[in-house]
């Protein structure tokens, strides 16, 4: 795709004729992919429960749970949950609803936790509230954390016992921590678990000479996770053949499990119908990025019709927020470098792993930047690659198109655009050389 169409202030008559075309076509497509798979959860912003409805049930009953998750915790289940709640006589409440970026709590259950504390007007209280991944919890308490109920939902996601368990399995174990007020020795206990046998598997380089003992500490655990994270993607960005291969921890990524590849379609066919209608409306000439936009969308329906799994329609995602930046008058940052299922990034931060001169910029969102500063494994987007769970980034560059821009974060400057590189093939070869490695890759041993 040339730098003249990427650059063009103002689309010609032909092109915007083209457009309407192509738009008409892509809707109707769009319109068919969200008639199939599982209904998308609060997918747009008005949709899903409000504050008031989920405060004023929270009024009269500790645990409110969303039609969305009713397989997930049935009425029984809720009902234990309400028990045992009541059996601690802390004021414990329970909201289990559905979280999207750009929904009313803009899909942070921080924000619906500051919001239902607000409507239920209440000095003192712990909350609970699930993610956007389901199977990870987060617990915020009012005025102070004196229960360490913030550690206590944490913890939960690290569990070992609680690997296959079920979202109310979850929340009560949660709710057991908080009463005992013990969450943040159990939270650091999984953990330095989690760092002792992390250390204890040999890496793919070390596999000659045995493997290393570990500290078993905490910290220990962050800077390997940090140097891993920050080498890989160093690596990718500068799209070199050498390809280190770092051996993640499982429970770091166990919100993948919870993942919804249906329900992702959706949304991505959703997000795409909204960017083309916005692009249908835009006003060109006050629109000096429509036809980045238009790049975006075309590139965005063709990655969503090609999609063979989660990567790739996070792939849309990150399309379509290009799309939207196109849009705008003062353009953003890309999509959450970790995982762009968190959003638009509110920073970039520079990194430099140790040992290492070369340093990575990436964007982050608000809990992943906060996540590495204090010192915590940001939530990643996870895929297998040869039989192991490792972040989307540590595929080699020549196999994935977002591993090598890191859905936007390592492109390299203003005409580098994830749709110019789709438009350029990059995801097509990216795909085949994919194939290729899976019909000729050896023998598992």
């Amino acid at each position: 795709m040339s730098s003249d169409r990427l650059t063009s202030d103002r689309p010609t008559g032909a092109s915007r004729g083209l457009a309407a075309g192509l738009l008409a076509a892509l809707l109707l497509a769009c319109t068919a992919l969200l008639g199939t798979g599982a209904p998308a959860r609060a997918e747009t912003a008005g949709t899903g429960p409000s504050a008031t409805t989920i405060a004023e049930a929270l009024a009269t009953d500790p645990v409110y749970v969303d039609p969305s998750y009713a397989a997930a915790v049935n009425p029984s289940q809720q009902q234990a949950l309400v028990d045992q709640i009541e059996a601690t006589g802390l004021p414990i409440h329970v909201a289990l609803v559905p979280l999207k970026k750009g929904d009313a709590f803009d899909g942070d259950p921080r924000t619906l936790a500051a919001v239902l504390k607000e409507r239920l007007d209440r000095q003192q209280l712990i909350l609970i509230t699930n993610d956007a991944y389901g199977k990870w919890l987060t617990g915020t308490e009012w005025p102070t954390d004196a229960h360490q109920t913030r550690d206590a939902a944490s913890a939960v996601g690290f569990l070992k016992e609680l690997d296959d368990a079920g979202l109310a399995a979850r929340v009560g174990k949660a709710v057991e921590l908080i009463k005992a007020g013990n969450g943040t020795e159990v939270y650091k206990a999984e953990t330095a678990r989690i760092d002792k046998e992390y250390s204890a598997r040999p890496r793919a380089e070390e596999k000659a000479s045995g493997s290393s003992g570990g500290s078993g500490t905490l910290l220990a655990l962050a800077a390997v996770l940090v140097l891993a994270v920050v080498g890989a993607a160093l690596l990718v960005r500068r799209r070199s053949p050498r390809h280190t291969a770092f051996t993640f921890p499982d429970a770091v990524f166990a919100a993948e499990e919870a993942a919804d590849e249906a329900g992702l379609r959706s949304r991505a066919a959703a997000e795409l119908l909204a960017l083309g209608e916005a692009v249908e409306h835009a006003d060109g000439a006050a629109t000096p990025g429509l036809s980045r936009a238009l790049d975006a969308y075309d590139a965005a329906g063709r990655v969503l019709d090609a999609a063979r799994g989660l990567p790739d329609l996070v792939g849309v995602l990150a399309l379509v927020a290009e799309g939207r930046s196109a849009l705008d008058p003062a353009p953003g940052i890309p999509l959450c470098f970790f995982d762009p299922r968190h959003g638009t990034a509110v920073r970039r931060t520079t990194w430099r792993p140790l040992g290492r001169r070369e340093r990575a910029d990436v964007a982050v969102c608000e809990d992943c930047g906060q996540a590495l500063r204090t010192r915590r494994a940001p939530q990643v987007l996870a895929v297998r690659d040869q039989g192991r769970t490792v972040p989307y980034f540590e595929v080699p560059a020549e196999r994935s198109l977002w591993a090598a821009t890191g859905y936007g974060s390592l492109l390299s400057g203003t005409d580098d655009t994830l749709a110019a590189r789709v438009g350029a093939g990059e995801f097509s070869r990216a795909r085949q050389q994919s194939e290729v490695f899976r019909d000729h890759r050896p023998p598992a041993r």
